[in-house]
């Protein structure tokens, strides 16, 4: 070991100049050990460096010494004072050292507050959230604090975590209390300062604005990149656009309005405090999307924990979106949208917009081999005025390539000449040949061959030597190509030529016969299409794998005779084959793989395909279909046959460098082959130079010049056969910058020139001119406008989707739904029928048949018929329960009537109750009828119609059903025997990239690079990588029925879920989202509750239709648990409602102890509200909480808007779209936060309504209350069936083994999840909320019995006369299926050994051990063999 000190010298060549004085950097020490390769470099500073600048002072030294191990260590001399004066930046470069260390206490202590007190050296933390203690409260944790602050600053510092309001710092309310404080006082500094500013500027000089003032004064400086702004940057100049926004309201009078801008460098937060009078005014003119240029402070911000900027002057700055001058316009004829999985990144919506704002008359829409973006792309187009071309990017394959070219009637016995060729490189037109051998073939035997080195004009490379051993001597003196070629057709005469991918060598042989002047005209046989088609079981078919195959040996491989020689034995091979199926000539052979079977093999093109009518349209979506569900391999392909066969109405473009011609000429293919191609294609295509420029990475001998001569070859070849060229830019992204979200998108797929992005945006007339201004002003223009103009106007304007709908056709469906609806009715309310159910009832009808919608009730009637003859029930969800005619036609239990009383012997009805008190017919009083003193049913839960089919009756009413999980297979086979095979398809989904998952693209390409972004610029990457398409999938009930006079690809393509062939699944293409106006869709759901009734009834025999909806002592668990007889300390509870669906979860849980309801109408209102989004959290929960308004007076239900507004005297077609709004999370529109106004709604509901992001219908709480009011009841009388039944539905995460331990340590595992916060997984989440129940269940004297091998059921947890059984597959690591395998054997009788348990269950050795550790093999010997001794 040497040791050193590094002088100032060396130190600047590794450390910035202004870090070394600012800082007073120096040397201590410089440790050398030899053996281990390693420095140990020790750095002291009088100042604090940030970890930032430590990692790029590391760095450096690895520069310098690049195979060195460097170990940097880094002291601050400086005082405690100095610390505590400067102790922020050291407290983030401290929590970023946790960060990499102890990432989930980061994440926690991030959102603490802190305190130095250097009185006693103990950094005071605060913990806000008490959740956050036990994690934070861990010796590691403070010991790394501790271990850290030591070695870099020589001060022992305690580090103290501080959890109770009475420690010195201020508890999680206080600390908000104190930020708003610190915001109002910042707000009031700069208040001063800006008004310091303006009298200065004043009395000096007026400027003249060089752009309109928001707020403040003229900003002249020049503005700095985002990317260099650092916390001591100071006052700073930026310029940028407005990504986000958002306001508040701080007390004291003013508003803080936080924006975040970008420049492209990267983005910022930027802050401005202003009078709160002024605040509108200025938020309306900070617009997103146009720049602006910020004057102001660049500081540390605490709060968002990183830089941001105070503004003082903000102006409006020159709109940098890019606009189209020219004044006829361009038609991009390539363009792709999101919907081009994991490549493209711009949304059709934004992509059409760009097309209208440019005054482009229209633009086409070509995903890669989907058309998913179409029905998004027509509703912007039909918005914008702009006609949308529909397309598609396809994958096409040659299956009419025929085996032998020219073939003849001769047979087998004729002459062939067998050869192979060794080249310098792969295209004929730059390459050349070094090496041609062949042997000659006739009647089955080798009877001649030719073998000769060919002079190369050019060097061999390298890659070629090792390949073939043909180095540059073996060829120097060998004779040209001029020489050899002549004899070589000589020796092949009139022989049919062939070849082992005959394309590659007859490319060479053409080009060079074409150099020289030669013509030949023999036929020309290929050996691997041949191959391919005939020897199908193996999946290569290179050389030496088919001689390989056939057992043929192959020596030298890649040396031109020896290759020429097995590739003629292989042909006698393949020819004995063909004569022993009766093919004995070349025309035969052509015929016989006329079709080519074997397409994976086929190498696939790029084509650009346009539909032109609605015929056109109509056969893309079959070509869609057949690409994905019978051509489907790695991409959806499309043969050319298929696309000859639906040609009509389709324009063919050639598309890109992957298209078949530019890929043709790529290869040097010849004219005659290049004739050929461009002869199938109605126009050809090429592009701007940059598209390509991976070619000129990938070719060495590749220029733009030789890009310029493809392009002008194609353009030539149109002129010549006739074929328009236009110019296309194969978008990929919108604008220049966009590139980096796709740049991670690729980069997270692990491409490797993900940073060599080509530039793929959309471009604007000028901008395309100017890219191909080589060919010419004349010329340019046609490719560029002329062209693709005359394209886009053979395109009619078409309807992707209709937008009517098509309901499937049942004769008499009508007259069926009517009289069911009044049979039912007359049978529950007597005849005559009350005037209110009356009036109802035929308002409903007349909107149902009048709309043609009755068909849809008729569907919904057999399949819940189905259902309950079949002992399944049946919930309804969403808003059918509005419907009254849907509960008279036994769709919903839900009435959707006023709260009344109804007599169930004489049918006397009584409507006049008070509805101010009672929202539901379940909580009036008992009373009996009036009439005959039989006690009344209480029914009716007061939901609108309207809220189902609007005002007119006239929207496409959503029918879903809740059927049990074990039945939905056979409602779905019912729904295909009511319809008939090939008109009932599954609803498609689609799957994008979601925040959380476009958040760990960018974390990850940000972490390989080594940038370090604000999450500013973060937080605009994920967005920008959010909402691509990642796969496709099945909606989970969804099912789309067609009528029978249509064909589904009058509507959608068709395909498997995920492109998986091996699902027996077939989906719509398009998102069901998209159709669901224009198809049926039948939402039959699988849902866990009718499951769990239907076991309830068959351990209690009680009929779960017969439960009394709103009994007493059940109602009690909502409040408390003296129904269930136990005490709340005893589960942790003071409500009893553990395992009930809707109401089991922590939060609906806290909410139940929130308000402790006691009416079944206060359950329904309290399930819409933990359904919705922002609809209880920082919403109803603040105003029932400070007394603003009550349970029964917030929002909690759609329903609730339109009832309440129309009460308070609002139009009720006004009312309804409030209601449509909101529940959509639209929010409020000026013109009705108006309206309302006008009508003195309270402020509070306003605010309400613009807070909400989704609401529940009121009919689907009520439906879900009915199902879990029952289950409840089931637990309240039934503990032991409830209990069986819960463990039953829970069974894939129950974990025996660990209950088996017994309660405590049952509670340890309880306290141990709940102490992990939001850490847990899904899977844990489910096993805490297990857990919670079985200490319940032991609360109520409950037991669990040990599993038994002979006596647990497999999949069921039983009761017994002590307890309950679990089932066999409650053992984690013992599936479904090995419980099955076991319950099956055992049938057989008993097990005699292990061993014979092993093979009469066919269990693995993992799930044996997991039943021995739990003792359920007890007893069984380990063999079959019997011990004598």
């Amino acid at each position: 070991m040497v040791s050193k000190v590094l002088d100032n010298k060396v130190l600047l060549q590794i450390i910035d100049k202004r870090l070394i004085e600012k800082s007073n950097i120096f040397s201590t020490s410089v440790k050398v050990y030899k053996k281990s390769n390693k420095w140990e470099i020790s750095l002291q500073s009088e100042k604090h460096i940030s970890s930032k600048d430590l990692d790029q002072i590391k760095s450096n030294f690895e520069k310098l010494a690049p195979n060195i191990e460097i170990r940097l260590s880094f002291v601050v001399n400086t005082t405690i004072e100095q610390i505590k004066n400067g102790f922020d930046p050291i407290w983030r470069d401290l929590t970023e050292s946790l960060k990499n260390n102890m990432p989930a206490a980061y994440a926690l202590i991030n959102l603490c507050e802190y305190e130095l007190d250097i009185k006693d050296n103990v950094l005071l933390v605060q913990v806000i959230h008490p959740s956050s203690a036990k994690i934070l409260d861990d010796k590691s944790i403070i010991t790394f604090m501790e271990k850290w602050l030591k070695e870099r600053y020589k001060h022992p510092i305690i580090v103290k975590f501080q959890k109770d309001k009475t420690d010195s710092l201020e508890s999680g309310k206080d600390y908000l209390i104190k930020k708003e404080k610190e915001n109002e006082e910042l707000a009031r500094k700069l208040a001063l300062a800006s008004s310091a500013k303006v009298s200065r500027t004043t009395k000096g000089k007026e400027h003249k604005a060089t752009g309109k003032i928001i707020i403040g004064k003229q900003i002249k400086k020049q503005p700095d990149p985002i990317e260099k702004l650092n916390d001591e940057s100071g006052r700073v100049v930026i310029e940028g656009k407005i990504i986000s926004k958002e306001s508040r309201e701080l007390r004291g009078g003013k508003h803080l309005v936080t924006f975040t801008i970008t420049d492209f460098t990267s983005s910022i937060n930027v802050k401005l405090f202003i009078d709160s009078k002024k605040a509108n005014a200025v938020i309306d003119k900070l617009l997103l999307d146009k720049w602006y240029l910020i004057s102001g402070d660049c500081q540390y911000d605490k709060y968002q924990r990183e830089i941001v900027v105070s503004a003082y002057d903000i102006n409006l700055a020159a709109d940098r979106t890019r606009v189209d001058n020219a004044p006829v316009k361009r038609v991009e004829l390539h363009l792709h949208t999101q919907m081009s999985a994991l490549d493209a990144v711009s949304s059709a919506k934004n992509l059409v917009d760009r097309a209208a704002f440019w005054g482009h008359d229209a633009i086409a829409i070509t995903d890669h081999g989907v058309v998913q973006a179409f029905p998004e792309a027509y509703a912007q187009g039909k918005k914008k005025g702009i006609k949308i071309i529909f397309g598609v990017e396809a994958y096409l394959i040659n299956d009419y390539s025929p085996i032998v070219i020219k073939g003849n009637d001769m047979d087998f016995d004729q002459e062939f000449v067998v050869f192979d060729i060794e080249t310098t490189g792969l295209n004929p037109t730059r390459n050349e040949i070094i090496e041609i051998g062949a042997v000659k073939i006739r009647k089955g035997e080798l009877v001649d061959s030719f073998s000769s080195f060919v002079k190369a004009e050019e060097r061999i490379p390298e890659n070629i030597i090792k390949l073939t051993g043909i180095t540059n001597d073996m060829v120097q003196d060998a004779p040209s190509i001029g020489q050899v070629l002549p004899k070589f057709l000589e020796f092949c005469q009139d022989s049919i030529l062939v070849a082992h991918n005959a394309s590659f060598d007859m490319g060479f042989i053409s080009e060079n016969a074409k150099r020289l002047n030669i013509s030949f005209t023999n036929s020309v046989l290929d050996t691997l299409s041949l191959s391919r088609e005939m020897l199908r079981d193996i999946k290569s078919h290179r050389l030496d794998k088919v001689a390989d195959h056939l057992g043929l040996v192959l020596t030298n491989h890649h040396r031109a005779l020896d290759d020429a020689q097995v590739t003629g034995k292989i042909l006698l091979e393949l020819l004995k084959r063909l004569k022993d199926q009766g093919i004995t000539n070349l025309n035969q052979i052509n015929k016989e793989f006329s079709k080519r079977s074997n397409l994976n093999a086929l190498r696939s093109f790029h084509v650009i395909i346009l539909a032109k009518n609605q015929k056109g349209l109509k056969n893309l979506y079959k070509l869609i279909s057949k690409s994905h569900m019978e051509y489907f391999y790695r991409t959806p392909r499309i043969p050319k046959s298929e696309l000859i066969e639906h040609r009509e109405g389709l324009i063919i473009g050639s598309a890109c460098e992957a298209g078949e011609l530019y890929r043709a000429i790529l290869d040097g293919r010849s004219d005659q082959d290049l004739a050929k191609i461009v002869e199938f294609y109605d126009y050809l295509e090429i592009q701007p130079l940059a598209n390509n420029e991976y070619l000129l990475r990938n070719k060495p001998d590749f220029t733009n010049n030789t890009l310029m001569k493809i392009n002008k070859r194609i353009v030539s070849l149109g002129k010549a056969y006739g074929r328009p060229v236009v110019a296309t830019g194969d978008v990929h992204f919108l604008d220049p910058e966009d590139e980096y979200f796709r740049r991670i998108l690729m980069y997270g797929r692990n491409f490797e020139d993900a940073d060599h992005q080509a530039p793929l945006y959309f471009k604007t007339t000028e901008e395309m001119l100017e890219e191909f201004s080589y060919l010419g002003e004349e010329a340019a223009y046609s490719v560029v406008v002329k062209a693709p103009r005359q394209i886009a106007d053979q395109v009619e304007e078409l309807k992707p989707i209709p937008d009517t709908l098509f309901p499937p056709e049942i004769p008499g469906a009508d007259e069926e739904v009517k009289s069911l609806a009044l049979k039912t009715a007359i049978e529950m309310y007597g005849d005559p029928l009350p005037e209110i159910v009356m009036k109802r009832l035929n308002r409903e009808l007349d909107s149902i048949i009048g709309n043609g919608y009755a068909v849809l009730y008729l569907i919904a009637h057999k399949l819940v018929k189905q259902s309950l003859d079949d002992g399944y029930l049946v919930g309804s969800r969403g808003s059918v329960g509005s419907s009254f005619v849907a509960t008279m036609t036994g769709i919903t239990e839900v009435n959707p009537l006023p709260p009344h009383y109804l007599c169930p012997k004489c049918k006397d009805s009584d409507f006049e109750v008070d509805k101010g008190k009672y929202a539901c017919g379940v909580d009036l009083p008992n009373k009996n009828c009036r009439v005959c003193d039989t006690p009344y049913m209480k029914l009716g839960y007061d939901i609108p119609f309207e809220v189902f089919m609007g005002f007119k009756g006239d929207k496409v009413p959503d029918i879903d059903l809740n059927f049990s999980g074990e039945y939905q297979a056979r409602a779905h086979k019912f729904t295909e025997e009511l319809f008939g095979e090939g008109y009932v398809f599954r609803a498609g989904t689609i799957s994008t990239i979601a925040e959380k998952t476009a958040y760990g693209y960018v974390k990850k390409y940000l972490d390989d690079k080594g940038i370090i972004a604000t999450n500013a610029e973060t937080n605009r990457l994920v967005k920008g990588c959010t909402g691509v398409k990642r796969t496709t999938g099945q909606h989970p009930g969804g099912i789309l029925v067609v009528p029978k006079k249509y064909d589904i690809h009058d509507f959608t393509p068709i395909q498997y879920p995920a492109d998986d062939r091996e699902s027996s699944t077939i989906t719509s293409h398009f998102d069901f989202n998209s159709i669901h106006d224009t198809l049926v869709k039948l939402d039959i759901l699988g849902h866990e509750d009718p499951t769990s009734i239907k076991m309830l009834e068959d351990l209690t025999g009680v009929d779960a239709t017969k439960i009394p909806i709103g009994e007493e002592r059940t109602m009690g668990i909502f409040s408390g648990t003296e129904a269930l007889g136990v005490d709340p300390k005893e589960i942790n509870s003071s409500v009893g409602t553990f395992g009930v669906p809707e109401f089991g979860t922590r939060f609906v849980r806290q909410m139940l102890e929130d308000t402790r309801p006691t009416t079944f109408a206060e359950l329904v209102r309290i399930s819409g509200l933990s359904h919705g989004t922002d609809v209880w959290l920082n919403n109803a929960q603040d105003l029932i909480k400070n007394n603003v308004a009550s349970l029964s007076e917030v929002i909690s239900t759609r329903d609730d808007i339109m009832i309440y507004l129309i009460y308070r005297g609002m139009d009720p077609t006004i009312s309804f779209q409030i209601m449509e709004s909101v529940r959509k999370g639209r929010g409020l529109t000026p013109e009705m936060e108006d309206e309302m106004v006008k009508h003195d709604i309270p402020q509070w509901y306003i605010e309400s309504c613009k807070k909400i992001k989704y609401m529940f219908p009121k009919a689907h709480a009520a439906a879900y209350v009915i199902m879990a009011f029952r289950i409840a009841y089931f637990k309240v009388y039934y503990p032991e069936a409830f209990y069986a039944t819960y463990f039953t539905a829970k069974a894939d995460d129950f974990d025996a083994e660990l209950i088996y331990s017994g309660q405590r340590a049952v509670q340890d595992k309880i306290e141990y999840l709940q102490g992990q916060g939001r850490k847990l997984t899904a899977k844990e989440n489910n096993l805490l909320t297990i857990l919670e129940v079985v200490v319940e269940m032991f609360a109520r004297g409950i037991s669990f019995e040990s599993i038994d091998l002979y006596k647990s059921h497999a999949t069921k947890f039983q009761v017994t006369d002590s307890g309950i059984m679990p089932s066999l597959n409650a053992l984690q690591g013992v599936g479904v299926n090995a419980a099955k395998n076991i319950a099956k054997a055992r049938e057989e009788g008993e097990f005699i050994s292990i061993e014979d348990f092993r093979e009469r269950t066919k269990v693995t050795k993992t799930v044996i051990e997991v039943l021995k550790s739990n003792d359920v093999l007890k007893g069984l010997p380990e063999s079959n063999q019997i011990s004598l001794f």
